[in-house]
């Protein structure tokens, strides 16, 4: 019925609730006038009904979201919810806004998309819902092709459809440089003038980027923007001369190739550069984490490697926030304590993947799931595909993206050493939000099931612990909702799509 399926559901079968012409959103408690003006909104999007916000006391027939302490489920105060829908009406409770807004999200998937006509009726429900971790990520790579603010911004309206609550933006690469630095203006003038292909380019502003921030935050999405390096820089290489070893400004790059570019080491200049952006990135982004890459630095030497992950990891810290890196940088000792790796080896670690990740677990941080032949939402669902990439041991089917479990994977890591999950979408073949959302949708569905509902149970056969024919057939109740939205998705056979879904 839900996606993801929520930790208790029960299916009270009582009279269903109509929506009736005249039915109001009351709202009650901090933070739930947000949480209902939204709710207004997407209702208007999903069935085309305009309902009323109103601080009063219920009546029937009324939507209601309360907040306050003594409300949701007991023991998870920071993003759980309950939802009662009966014919009087229907009730979330929550101790937070963010745990309202997740609960919103529920009930838009419970009230039909295809509603022409009255009665508009939801059956009657209870449910009581928390996640399981309480990082829940996408990535959006707009270094390789850029994304406008619209574009990114109605990502995130579907994302939350999901409870996806992180934003990764892979903000800078070979192809591109996308935030304005003022320090360093050339970085967006040159480095973000071209992408992948020979795209045309493009930047965020600092204020289109504290658009995007609020806009996030409006929904309970933290933004986590990612600067790579040391590697992955050819955009700033090519824009700034002194740079480089020889003060020559190498060509800006539009290939898809991975490796070959890296910062210098115990240079001033690079140290002033990194402290620059870190430290104005880090200024106009409230949320608590910094990615800064460390992945695919084919170029630099080991020693050169540790000491300049290090080096940048100690700045992000210096500049308040709790560095991010891709697992390769657990290899290098002495990072400030609390640093998250983000893993993307494979299903089984290969090389010394698992290692790299455990270290960040030593060093007093935690890790977040990202195996790159279940989780990576660019790769193929199938040979012959005109879009995305096959090498993390493509294709990748819905199938193969619900049934893994991020504490199985590790030997070692379980779910107190995980922050969560993450699905990233790479584009260096990827060119428009619509084959963005093709790629994305309906993988990210399981991915965020994986990050939201409950571990399988403790067998040694997680294919028999998660019921895929039942999450297909969840999934194919969000066709309809996609539609409402807009969004695109691929029809993939293992879902037995309604005859009138056509995205």
């Amino acid at each position: 019925m839900v996606v993801p399926r929520p930790a208790q559901l029960e299916n009270t079968g009582d009279a269903p609730f109509t929506l009736l012409p005249g039915a109001r959103i009351i709202v009650a408690g901090p933070g739930a006038d947000a949480v209902g003006r939204l709710l207004r909104v997407e209702l208007a999007t999903d069935c085309r009904r305009e309902l009323a916000v109103v601080h009063e006391p219920p009546a029937f027939g009324d939507i209601a979201i309360v907040i306050a302490d003594d409300e949701g489920p007991a023991g998870h105060p920071a993003e759980g919810y309950t939802l009662e829908v009966a014919a009087e009406g229907v009730r979330i409770g929550a101790a937070t806004a963010a745990g309202a807004f997740w609960g919103v999200q529920t009930l838009r998937q419970l009230v039909p998309a295809e509603c022409e006509g009255d009665p508009l009726t939801v059956e009657a429900v209870r449910l009581a819902d928390h996640p399981r971790f309480a990082y829940r990520g996408a990535m959006l790579d707009v270094a390789r092709h850029f994304f406008p603010v619209a574009d990114v911004k109605r990502f995130i309206d579907a994302i939350v459809l999901l409870k996806v609550n992180h934003l990764h933006l892979h903000l800078t690469d070979d192809q591109g440089w996308r935030i304005e630095i003022a320090s360093w203006p050339e970085l967006t003038r040159i480095g973000g003038s071209t992408g992948s292909d020979g795209s045309h380019g493009g930047f965020y502003t600092v204020d289109d980027y504290r658009d995007l921030v609020a806009y996030a935050a409006e929904r309970h999405v933290t933004i986590v923007p990612e600067l790579d390096m040391p590697g992955h820089t050819n955009a700033a290489l090519a824009s700034y001369p002194e740079l480089n070893p020889d003060g020559v400004a190498p060509a800006l790059y539009t290939g898809s190739r991975v490796g070959f570019s890296t910062l210098r080491t115990g240079d001033p200049v690079t140290d002033g550069f990194v402290r620059d952006v870190v430290r104005e990135v880090a200024a106009l982004t409230p949320g608590p984490y910094l990615h800064i890459g460390g992945d695919e630095c084919l170029s630099t030497s080991a020693t050169d490697f540790e000491t300049f992950v290090r080096r940048a990891a100690e700045l992000v810290a210096e500049a308040g926030k709790i560095p991010v890196g891709w697992h390769e940088m657990g290899r290098a000792g002495g990072l400030p304590e609390g640093t998250v790796g983000q893993y993307w080896s494979f299903r089984t670690p290969r090389d010394d993947a698992a290692e790299e990740a455990l270290a960040f677990v030593r060093g007093g941080g935690a890790v977040i799931m990202s195996p790159a032949d279940v989780a990576y939402l660019d790769i193929v669902y199938e040979e012959g595909d005109p879009i995305g990439q096959d090498w993390a041991d493509g294709p990748t089917d819905l199938r193969s993206s619900y049934e893994w479990d991020p504490a199985r994977i590790v030997p070692g890591l379980g779910d107190a050493h995980i922050l969560g999950v993450e699905a990233p979408v790479w584009t260096e073949t990827i060119a428009t939000i619509e084959e963005v959302e093709r790629m994305v949708f309906p993988r990210l569905a399981a991915v965020a099931e994986i990050g939201w509902s409950e571990a399988p149970a403790d067998t040694a056969d997680v294919l028999s612990t998660r019921d895929f024919e039942d999450f297909a057939h969840r999934v194919e109740r969000l066709a309809e909702h996609w539609d409402a939205l807009g969004t695109a998705y691929r029809r993939v056979a293992e879902v037995p799509w309604p005859e009138d879904a056509t995205r």
